[in-house]
């Protein structure tokens, strides 16, 4: 025969999502245990998934930046906001002040950095770009590369403006909010890396960190 015990949890703190990583993960789960009279317990755990909402920035602002070699190489790239939701696309545009090298493509890609241990919060403090410092042997950083497109092939000339399209929605992999500082254990960051490969295959690359934000449930 079957028995149904029904149960209700009140007031369940759920601050943070549920996040399966490569180093560390967070789990909400139901765990049930049967005592029995000169048995072992029969016990089982039964994970629950969890999402949480965020709130729309109140300022969003445009990402531009000039970088480059000096006298060979000058681009300047600009990216529409800094913060997007999880099903947001990404527009931009590269525009080219100076080429006197031969560029044979140009890729953009989104990158995933995970990092894990204690003192995460100051590791990622300094800068936003900055890799966590080796003071720590117990700060761990995972870097992944979620989607990689090519968006130009051929060489550019000076004044050629090459416009950028990502739609986060296409990414295959799982893609969650940014993660800062959870309990100053573990941090989640994404960065958008732009790589322009030369004739002699030396590449030349600038990353730059978005914020991303869950404005859907699913």
């Amino acid at each position: 025969s079957t028995t149904e015990l029904p149960f209700f949890f009140r007031n369940m703190d759920k601050e943070h999502e549920s996040y399966r990583g490569r180093n560390v993960s967070v789990r909400y789960f139901v765990k049930v245990v049967v005592e029995r009279k000169f048995l072992p317990p029969v016990q089982k755990e039964h994970d629950i998934w969890i999402q949480v909402m965020g709130q729309p920035p109140q300022q969003n602002e445009a990402i531009k930046m000039e970088v480059g070699i000096e006298d060979c190489l000058h681009i300047e790239f600009e990216y529409e906001r800094r913060v997007y939701h999880l099903q947001d696309t990404i527009l931009g545009k590269i525009h080219f002040l100076l080429v006197r090298i031969k560029i044979k493509h140009m890729e953009l890609a989104v990158i995933r950095r995970e990092t894990s241990g204690d003192g995460v919060a100051a590791a990622n403090s300094n800068q936003p770009n900055a890799q966590p410092s080796n003071e720590s042997s117990n700060v761990f950083t995972e870097t992944q590369t979620l989607v990689k497109y090519e968006i130009m092939d051929g060489a550019p000339v000076k004044g050629e403006v090459i416009p950028v399209k990502l739609s986060l929605r296409g990414i295959p992999a799982d893609l969650t909010p940014t993660y800062s500082s959870v309990n100053n254990r573990f941090s989640v960051r994404y960065f958008l890396n732009l790589v322009l490969v030369d004739e002699e295959d030396r590449r030349y690359f600038k990353q730059q960190e978005i914020i991303l934000w869950r404005k859907e449930l699913g």
